[in-house]
């Protein structure tokens, strides 16, 4: 079992320097500084669908992962994120 530890937005590994903030300046380990930063998400309006699309822009473009493995990843993982959750 992965246990590493993973933003509940996007899924990118968390390791120290990529933790949100809280609007106290605090440190937030559920979510990446990238996804949310000083108590609130950067993009609110963001649908899961293109979340998974960023995902899948960024290990594509960035990890060279191929295309469909990248978009069955992030289709597999995301939903499961707890941002996404119903």
């Amino acid at each position: 079992m992965d246990r590493t530890i993973r933003c509940q937005s996007c899924s990118m590994p968390l390791d120290p320097g990529f933790f949100a903030s809280n609007a106290d300046g605090s440190v937030n380990r559920e979510w990446c500084r990238f996804c949310f930063k000083d108590g609130a998400f950067t993009n609110p309006e963001l649908t899961v669908e293109q979340m998974i699309e960023e995902s899948v822009r960024h290990m594509t473009n960035h990890l060279g992962i191929p295309l469909e493995e990248a978009r069955q990843r992030s289709k597999e993982m995301i939903p499961k994120l707890k941002r996404w959750e119903s």
